[in-house]
């Protein structure tokens, strides 16, 4: 289904877009990046505290240590600058993480108990490695979108502008 090098490009990607979206949010005023926009956890903030416990949610479940906040995790750092260093040293467990990952882990099956309804799921930890991705793409373009709205441009986004995977036809080698 996905090899270990999937993993390990989507963790570049995830450490790369979340660097870029926390320097944008660093230029935006507190009150502006915690005010309700109606996104779906709220804020700007709101929004990435959420993306960071959705990677430690899983990420913890993957490496064997559970991530004990709260459901959806909207609430965890209120500190902006403690977010930012949490995100960076989640980035980090993640780059290791993936660097690790196997073949044979990902053939694994994944049982966990869910903090969103309580219950006990498994399924493959590929599929769970591809969600632990798809998750985090979709809340970075959440952040995006309000990173927009707030006035400040957020770049191209898409896979082949991480630097070092795709080399331009009319560039030397």
């Amino acid at each position: 289904m996905i090899e270990p090098e999937y993993c390990q490009l989507m963790a570049r990607y995830s450490r790369w877009m979340n660097e870029r979206l926390y320097a944008l949010l660093s230029e935006i005023p507190d009150d502006e990046r915690k005010r309700e926009r109606g996104a779906f956890f709220g804020s700007m903030h709101g929004t990435a505290n959420h993306l960071l416990w959705g990677d430690r949610m899983w990420l913890g479940r993957f490496i064997d240590e559970p991530c004990t906040h709260p459901a959806f995790g909207s609430d965890m750092f209120q500190d902006f600058d403690q977010l930012r260093r949490e995100r960076d040293d989640t980035d980090t467990k993640i780059l290791d993480w993936a660097g690790q990952v196997t073949p044979t882990w990902l053939a694994g099956a994944l049982v966990y108990a869910s903090k969103v309804d309580g219950r006990t799921r498994e399924m493959s930890r590929a599929v769970a490695a591809i969600q632990f991705f798809n998750h985090g793409i979709h809340h970075r373009g959440q952040l995006t979108t309000l990173i927009k709205q707030a006035g400040r441009d957020p770049g191209v986004t898409d896979l082949p502008w991480l630097p070092g995977v795709v080399r331009i036809a009319d560039d030397p080698p």
